[in-house]
Protein backbone atom coordinates (compact mmCIF):
# COMPACT_ATOMS: atom_id res chain seq x y z
CA UNK A 1 0.00 0.00 0.00
CA UNK A 2 2.91 2.59 0.88
CA UNK A 3 4.62 2.19 -2.30
CA UNK A 4 1.41 2.02 -4.45
CA UNK A 5 0.75 5.82 -2.33
CA UNK A 6 4.12 7.01 -3.22
CA UNK A 7 4.24 6.10 -6.73
CA UNK A 8 0.58 7.14 -7.46
CA UNK A 9 1.62 10.58 -5.53
CA UNK A 10 4.64 11.37 -7.51
CA UNK A 11 2.76 10.28 -10.59
CA UNK A 12 -0.30 12.67 -9.76
CA UNK A 13 1.68 15.50 -8.49
CA UNK A 14 4.20 15.78 -11.52
CA UNK A 15 0.84 15.64 -13.80
CA UNK A 16 -0.73 18.49 -12.30
CA UNK A 17 1.91 21.34 -12.78
CA UNK A 18 0.91 23.24 -15.46
CA UNK A 19 -2.21 21.04 -15.44
CA UNK A 20 -5.52 23.08 -16.35
CA UNK A 21 -6.55 22.60 -12.77
CA UNK A 22 -3.79 23.96 -11.27
CA UNK A 23 -4.58 27.72 -13.16
CA UNK A 24 -8.15 27.52 -12.19
CA UNK A 25 -6.92 26.84 -8.33
CA UNK A 26 -4.69 29.93 -9.23
CA UNK A 27 -7.17 31.96 -10.71
CA UNK A 28 -9.94 31.29 -7.43
CA UNK A 29 -7.37 31.80 -5.11
CA UNK A 30 -6.82 35.26 -6.61
CA UNK A 31 -10.36 36.26 -5.55
CA UNK A 32 -11.61 33.87 -2.68
CA UNK A 33 -10.21 32.69 0.59
CA UNK A 34 -7.61 29.87 0.37
CA UNK A 35 -8.86 27.82 2.95
CA UNK A 36 -12.06 27.49 0.77
CA UNK A 37 -10.50 27.00 -1.98
CA UNK A 38 -8.66 24.24 -1.00
CA UNK A 39 -11.41 22.27 0.46
CA UNK A 40 -13.54 22.21 -2.51
CA UNK A 41 -10.41 20.83 -4.34
CA UNK A 42 -9.90 18.33 -1.89
CA UNK A 43 -13.32 17.47 -1.48
CA UNK A 44 -14.27 17.27 -5.77
CA UNK A 45 -10.52 15.50 -5.79
CA UNK A 46 -11.54 12.92 -3.57
CA UNK A 47 -14.98 11.77 -5.38
CA UNK A 48 -12.90 11.54 -8.51
CA UNK A 49 -10.14 9.66 -7.89
CA UNK A 50 -12.77 7.37 -5.93
CA UNK A 51 -14.52 6.97 -9.37
CA UNK A 52 -11.06 6.77 -10.96
CA UNK A 53 -9.96 3.84 -8.83
CA UNK A 54 -13.24 1.92 -8.58
CA UNK A 55 -13.11 1.17 -12.58
CA UNK A 56 -9.33 0.90 -12.97
CA UNK A 57 -9.16 -1.61 -9.99
CA UNK A 58 -12.25 -3.84 -11.42
CA UNK A 59 -10.97 -3.20 -14.77
CA UNK A 60 -7.67 -4.30 -14.18
CA UNK A 61 -8.84 -7.75 -12.37
CA UNK A 62 -9.24 -9.44 -15.82
CA UNK A 63 -6.28 -7.74 -17.77
CA UNK A 64 -2.88 -9.96 -18.25
CA UNK A 65 -0.17 -7.80 -16.60
CA UNK A 66 1.95 -7.48 -19.79
CA UNK A 67 -1.03 -5.86 -21.58
CA UNK A 68 -1.56 -3.09 -18.39
CA UNK A 69 2.12 -2.16 -18.77
CA UNK A 70 1.88 -1.84 -22.34
CA UNK A 71 -1.65 0.21 -22.07
CA UNK A 72 0.10 2.11 -18.92
CA UNK A 73 3.29 3.21 -21.37
CA UNK A 74 0.91 4.28 -24.31
CA UNK A 75 -1.21 6.45 -21.39
CA UNK A 76 2.28 7.54 -20.54
CA UNK A 77 3.63 8.32 -23.53
CA UNK A 78 -0.07 10.23 -24.21
CA UNK A 79 0.27 11.88 -20.92
CA UNK A 80 3.62 13.13 -21.80
CA UNK A 81 2.49 14.80 -25.17
CA UNK A 82 -0.70 16.38 -24.07
CA UNK A 83 1.62 17.95 -20.87
CA UNK A 84 3.99 19.57 -24.16
CA UNK A 85 0.74 20.81 -25.25
CA UNK A 86 0.20 23.18 -22.60
CA UNK A 87 -3.50 24.16 -20.93
CA UNK A 88 -4.36 27.50 -20.82
CA UNK A 89 -7.97 28.94 -19.52
CA UNK A 90 -10.93 29.32 -22.14
CA UNK A 91 -13.60 32.33 -21.67
CA UNK A 92 -16.11 29.95 -20.41
CA UNK A 93 -13.91 28.89 -17.78
CA UNK A 94 -12.37 32.82 -16.68
CA UNK A 95 -16.19 33.79 -16.85
CA UNK A 96 -16.88 30.58 -14.26
CA UNK A 97 -13.90 31.75 -11.84
CA UNK A 98 -14.80 35.50 -11.98
CA UNK A 99 -18.36 35.47 -11.41
CA UNK A 100 -18.96 33.10 -8.80
CA UNK A 101 -22.33 33.84 -6.78
CA UNK A 102 -22.56 33.69 -2.66
CA UNK A 103 -22.03 29.73 -2.41
CA UNK A 104 -18.15 29.86 -3.35
CA UNK A 105 -17.32 26.38 -1.76
CA UNK A 106 -20.01 24.16 -3.89
CA UNK A 107 -19.05 26.32 -7.18
CA UNK A 108 -15.61 25.66 -6.78
CA UNK A 109 -15.94 22.09 -6.40
CA UNK A 110 -18.37 21.32 -9.07
CA UNK A 111 -15.95 23.15 -11.44
CA UNK A 112 -12.74 21.18 -10.16
CA UNK A 113 -15.28 18.00 -10.46
CA UNK A 114 -16.54 18.78 -14.18
CA UNK A 115 -12.96 19.80 -15.19
CA UNK A 116 -11.35 16.48 -14.02
CA UNK A 117 -13.73 14.00 -15.31
CA UNK A 118 -11.70 12.36 -18.40
CA UNK A 119 -8.85 14.73 -17.49
CA UNK A 120 -4.84 12.85 -18.15
CA UNK A 121 -4.89 12.80 -13.65
CA UNK A 122 -7.98 11.06 -14.01
CA UNK A 123 -6.54 8.69 -16.65
CA UNK A 124 -3.21 8.43 -15.06
CA UNK A 125 -5.35 7.66 -11.83
CA UNK A 126 -7.62 4.80 -13.38
CA UNK A 127 -3.97 3.54 -14.91
CA UNK A 128 -2.13 3.32 -11.82
CA UNK A 129 -5.18 1.51 -9.79
CA UNK A 130 -5.39 -1.29 -12.78
CA UNK A 131 -1.76 -3.05 -11.26
CA UNK A 132 -1.45 -1.42 -7.65
CA UNK A 133 -2.82 -1.26 -4.33
CA UNK A 134 -6.50 0.88 -4.72
CA UNK A 135 -6.05 2.18 -1.25
CA UNK A 136 -2.70 3.62 -1.49
CA UNK A 137 -3.34 5.13 -5.56
CA UNK A 138 -6.52 6.72 -4.05
CA UNK A 139 -4.72 8.39 -1.40
CA UNK A 140 -1.47 9.24 -2.67
CA UNK A 141 -3.10 10.54 -5.83
CA UNK A 142 -5.76 12.79 -3.76
CA UNK A 143 -2.63 14.02 -1.90
CA UNK A 144 -1.01 14.11 -4.74
CA UNK A 145 -3.07 16.61 -6.84
CA UNK A 146 -4.16 18.56 -3.80
CA UNK A 147 -0.67 19.46 -2.58
CA UNK A 148 -0.23 20.83 -6.75
CA UNK A 149 -3.14 22.83 -6.63
CA UNK A 150 -1.77 23.95 -3.03
CA UNK A 151 1.25 25.13 -5.02
CA UNK A 152 -0.70 26.99 -7.03
CA UNK A 153 -3.23 28.69 -4.64
CA UNK A 154 0.21 29.66 -2.80
CA UNK A 155 1.85 31.32 -6.31
CA UNK A 156 -1.66 32.45 -6.87
CA UNK A 157 -1.91 34.29 -3.29
CA UNK A 158 1.86 35.74 -3.17
CA UNK A 159 2.64 35.95 -7.14
CA UNK A 160 -0.60 36.95 -8.55
CA UNK A 161 0.95 35.53 -11.50
CA UNK A 162 1.14 32.12 -13.40
CA UNK A 163 4.36 29.70 -12.61
CA UNK A 164 6.95 29.75 -15.64
CA UNK A 165 4.66 26.78 -17.57
CA UNK A 166 7.16 26.53 -20.30
CA UNK A 167 9.65 24.97 -17.82
CA UNK A 168 7.48 23.11 -16.12
CA UNK A 169 5.80 21.61 -19.48
CA UNK A 170 8.83 20.79 -20.33
CA UNK A 171 10.06 18.94 -17.09
CA UNK A 172 6.79 17.22 -16.16
CA UNK A 173 6.59 16.07 -20.09
CA UNK A 174 10.38 14.24 -19.60
CA UNK A 175 8.79 12.47 -16.60
CA UNK A 176 6.00 11.41 -18.33
CA UNK A 177 8.08 10.31 -21.89
CA UNK A 178 10.44 8.31 -18.73
CA UNK A 179 7.72 6.14 -16.74
CA UNK A 180 6.18 5.54 -20.71
CA UNK A 181 9.90 4.23 -21.91
CA UNK A 182 9.36 2.04 -18.40
CA UNK A 183 6.24 0.65 -18.76
CA UNK A 184 6.59 -0.51 -22.49
CA UNK A 185 9.97 -2.05 -22.04
CA UNK A 186 8.40 -4.20 -19.56
CA UNK A 187 5.45 -5.04 -20.79
CA UNK A 188 6.90 -6.36 -24.50
CA UNK A 189 9.78 -8.01 -22.96
CA UNK A 190 7.84 -11.17 -22.62
CA UNK A 191 5.02 -10.36 -25.72
CA UNK A 192 4.34 -12.17 -28.52
CA UNK A 193 5.66 -10.40 -32.14
CA UNK A 194 2.13 -9.16 -33.16
CA UNK A 195 1.78 -7.70 -29.91
CA UNK A 196 5.25 -5.65 -30.16
CA UNK A 197 4.30 -4.56 -33.63
CA UNK A 198 0.98 -3.33 -32.81
CA UNK A 199 2.63 -1.44 -30.01
CA UNK A 200 5.46 0.11 -31.58
CA UNK A 201 2.80 0.80 -34.56
CA UNK A 202 0.75 2.82 -31.94
CA UNK A 203 4.07 4.70 -30.25
CA UNK A 204 4.98 5.51 -33.62
CA UNK A 205 1.19 7.09 -34.48
CA UNK A 206 0.55 8.73 -30.81
CA UNK A 207 4.07 10.19 -31.50
CA UNK A 208 3.51 11.95 -35.07
CA UNK A 209 -0.21 12.81 -34.67
CA UNK A 210 0.77 14.07 -31.74
CA UNK A 211 3.55 16.35 -33.00
CA UNK A 212 1.69 17.49 -35.69
CA UNK A 213 -1.70 18.33 -33.50
CA UNK A 214 1.00 19.99 -30.62
CA UNK A 215 2.39 21.94 -33.62
CA UNK A 216 -1.14 23.28 -34.57
CA UNK A 217 -1.93 24.51 -31.02
CA UNK A 218 0.97 26.48 -30.80
CA UNK A 219 0.70 27.88 -33.80
CA UNK A 220 -2.66 29.07 -33.03
CA UNK A 221 -2.01 30.29 -29.96
CA UNK A 222 0.30 32.45 -31.43
CA UNK A 223 -1.80 33.81 -33.93
CA UNK A 224 -4.19 34.60 -31.25
CA UNK A 225 -1.82 36.55 -29.41
CA UNK A 226 -0.47 38.81 -32.88
CA UNK A 227 -3.94 39.30 -33.31
CA UNK A 228 -5.08 40.43 -29.82
CA UNK A 229 -1.21 42.74 -29.86
CA UNK A 230 -2.72 45.91 -32.36
CA UNK A 231 -6.17 45.83 -30.38
CA UNK A 232 -3.75 46.70 -27.57
CA UNK A 233 -1.61 49.17 -29.41
CA UNK A 234 -4.66 50.97 -30.49
CA UNK A 235 -6.76 51.18 -27.30
CA UNK A 236 -2.95 52.92 -26.05
CA UNK A 237 -3.04 55.47 -29.20
CA UNK A 238 -6.75 56.26 -28.43
CA UNK A 239 -5.76 58.12 -25.29
CA UNK A 240 -3.33 60.53 -26.46
CA UNK A 241 -5.26 61.57 -29.46
CA UNK A 242 -8.41 61.78 -27.32
CA UNK A 243 -6.38 64.31 -25.06
CA UNK A 244 -5.53 65.91 -27.90
CA UNK A 245 -9.37 66.07 -29.21
CA UNK A 246 -10.59 67.33 -25.73
CA UNK A 247 -8.02 70.73 -25.50
CA UNK A 248 -8.48 71.34 -29.42
CA UNK A 249 -11.93 73.34 -28.68
CA UNK A 250 -10.07 75.20 -25.81
CA UNK A 251 -7.67 77.10 -28.32
CA UNK A 252 -10.64 78.83 -30.30
CA UNK A 253 -11.93 80.43 -27.10
CA UNK A 254 -9.00 81.61 -25.57
CA UNK A 255 -7.97 83.45 -28.97
CA UNK A 256 -11.08 84.88 -29.09
CA UNK A 257 -11.25 86.08 -25.26
CA UNK A 258 -8.29 88.26 -25.77
CA UNK A 259 -9.81 89.71 -28.44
Amino acid sequence: MIAALLLSFGVIFVAELGDKSQLMAMTYALRYKWWIVLGAITVATTAVHAVSVFFGHFLGLSIPSDMLSICGGLAMLIFGLWTLRGDDLDDDEKTKADRVGASVFLAVMSSFFLAELGDKTMLATITLATDNDWVGVWIGSTIGMVAADALAIVVGMLLGKHLPERVISLGAAVLFFVFAGWLLFEGLTAASTPVVIGTVTAVVVLIGVGSVYIRHVHRRRRANEAARAPEHQVADQQGPDQHMVDHTPDQPSSTDGSR
